[in-house]
């Protein structure tokens, strides 16, 4: 029998494949549903992310948040703790962060109520596969100790499995956003 180790690791596999085979597609308006999505919680706090390789990119969504409240990025502080998120703007200069991922220029910190989590799978149940560092999870436990969080996974179509490994510790998302659809789990 495998351990979980492996049986994720071949999960991410899978979905590393098949996001960048949506991802080579380049459609044209892949946000639009996030947007729809974000419209109903205008100047609530929310914190989405700077798309790194074949990550389907929420800049568009978060540039029209931006008019109407604070939007923030993820800063990774160090390995095995929960994410900080700092202050972005469209126009905002921007540094390089860990892992290839460019963060605010000038560290402006803030706790967000929504986040825009980027995933490697997902599935129906709410599950998120990630990249197996933890820091969405340690995060969101941590704010959703401190008040509702939302969890947005925002994922191409393509990123959807049946079912995914998961462990006690793994966060549910409340809400998946492609660039088909909305599902709500809530």
């Amino acid at each position: 029998m495998q351990d979980l180790t492996q049986i994720k690791a071949e999960a991410r596999k899978a979905a590393f494949q098949r996001r960048k085979a949506a991802h080579d597609m380049n459609k044209p308006g892949t946000a639009g549903h996030l947007s729809e999505v974000l419209a109903g919680y205008r100047g609530v706090p929310l914190a989405g992310y700077m798309p790194i390789r074949t990550e389907i990119d929420p800049l568009p969504a978060m540039a029209e948040a931006a008019a109407h409240g604070p939007v923030g990025v993820p800063v990774i502080q160090v390995a095995e703790t929960p994410l900080k998120f700092s202050r972005w703007t469209p126009e905002g200069a921007l540094r390089d962060g860990p892992f290839g991922a460019k963060v605010p220029e000038i560290d402006d910190y803030f706790e967000p109520e929504i986040l825009i989590v980027p995933l490697v799978g997902f599935d129906a149940r709410g599950g998120r596969l990630g990249y197996g560092g933890g820091f969405y999870d340690r995060t969101l436990e941590l704010l959703r100790g401190k008040r509702p969080t939302l969890a947005i996974g925002f994922a191409y179509e393509a990123q959807r499995a049946d079912a995914l490994p998961l462990e006690p510790t793994d966060q549910p998302l409340d809400m998946i956003v492609t660039e088909n659809g909305i599902y709500d789990i809530r």
